[in-house]
């Protein structure tokens, strides 16, 4: 079980390489996939089958002739993620379809509550191995945190990228909207971007990463939904343009590069009101001081005509892009659309509100770091 369709597919390619001498068969069920050709498969009677819980669950109670009545193991891989309440509903019916007597693996690289309450109270006899009992970030990967006012943000993100030029980088958003706009404004520029999140259509994520992985498009803008488990091993920096808000995923976003000993370089980008969230994740990671990244203010404020005017074209874009599909009757949106109206200076007053609830809730994280980022 994963609880992503671009990680599922990921474990499959690489169960059906490693078991290819022995003649294992694996079978991967995901959403946004033809239903009929993993029904196929399913007939095929695979060793192993990976999935995410929703399509899993649609073929256990869909699919003719489809049981896990005989299964032996049970992987939960990224379990924390599985075990919350946004998968809590479907694994609950998944574990009536399969018997009781069975060994479950549970995989994650940060341990939260509710894992180690299954862990004790559902559990027969468990072992946990454990690598590191703190949560903390590989030593060949550079950290920094660049403090930015919020007005200039996308300037000191176009000034990094073009800092890096020629490396492959990862850029996180909290929103598909914000991947989306983003993208966009980047491409006007001259650097090549493509976005990944969960409202695009499965087949266009696949030909987006496909894109990403072979060099194609260096600069990949997504949400949290490829912030566990992918492997990619090419990927130089990792920036996150929103701090999350919870501590742990900043632990999974930075471990998308400086993988397997290679090096790399994470960098966050804080305005005011996500302080306070940073000094978390900072506390998260045993008090350890993230360092400053250097930019300089003048260069950056440089690009902010040209970056405004390209933010101006992209929402322009967009908006004409939705107003031509509802002309055509496709008012509603599609899986791979967004609402425009989140693009455009629409949302400015929304905007305003929630900065001022953010700067409450940053509280003193935000008097205490402003004296260090000075």
């Amino acid at each position: 079980m994963s609880p992503t369709r671009e990680l599922a597919i990921q474990i499959s390619d690489q169960i059906k390489v490693l078991g290819s001498e022995i003649g294992v068969k694996c079978a991967v069920l995901v959403g946004g996939t033809d239903i009929v050709q993993q029904s196929i498969e399913i007939a095929k009677r695979p060793h192993i089958i990976v999935g995410t819980p929703g399509q899993v669950l649609d073929h256990l109670k869909e699919t003719k002739g489809f049981s896990l009545g005989r299964l032996k193991f049970l992987v939960l891989d990224e379990a924390d993620r599985l075990l919350n309440e946004d998968f809590e509903t479907q694994l609950n019916e998944i574990l009536e379809f399969i018997p009781s007597k069975r060994r479950t693996f549970l995989f994650s690289a940060t341990m939260t509550k509710k894992v180690r309450k299954i862990q004790r109270m559902c559990l027969r006899d468990p072992v946990k191995v454990e690598v590191s009992s703190k949560y903390s970030t590989v030593d060949t990967l550079k950290e920094h945190c660049c403090f930015v006012p919020a007005k200039h943000k996308n300037c000191y993100l176009v000034y990094i990228l073009i800092e890096m030029t020629g490396s492959t980088a990862m850029v996180f958003t909290r929103t598909c909207d914000s991947s989306r706009l983003l993208a966009s404004i980047l491409t006007k520029l001259g650097l090549k971007a493509i976005a990944i999140n969960g409202n695009m259509s499965q087949s266009k994520r696949l030909e987006a990463l496909e894109q990403f992985k072979s060099g194609e498009c260096k600069i990949l803008l997504c949400t949290d939904v490829l912030s566990r488990g992918l492997d990619i091993p090419e990927v130089d920096v990792v920036i996150n343009y929103d701090i999350p808000t919870d501590p742990k995923l900043y632990i999974h976003r930075v471990g998308r590069t400086a993988r397997a000993g290679r090096s790399g370089v994470a960098i966050s980008l804080l305005n005011q009101y996500e302080v306070g969230w940073f000094k978390k994740i900072e506390e998260l990671m045993g008090g350890k001081k993230v360092p400053l990244y250097t930019a300089q203010e003048e260069e950056v404020l440089l690009l902010k005509e040209r970056v405004s005017e390209a933010k101006r074209s992209a929402e322009k874009e967009i908006k004409e892009s939705y107003e031509k599909k509802k002309r055509r009757g496709e008012g509603d949106l599609s899986e791979d659309e967004e609402d425009t109206d989140k693009y455009l200076g629409l949302l400015s007053s929304k905007i305003n509100k929630s900065a001022k609830r953010k700067k409450t809730m940053a509280g003193t994280g935000k008097i205490d770091n402003k004296r260090r980022f000075k």
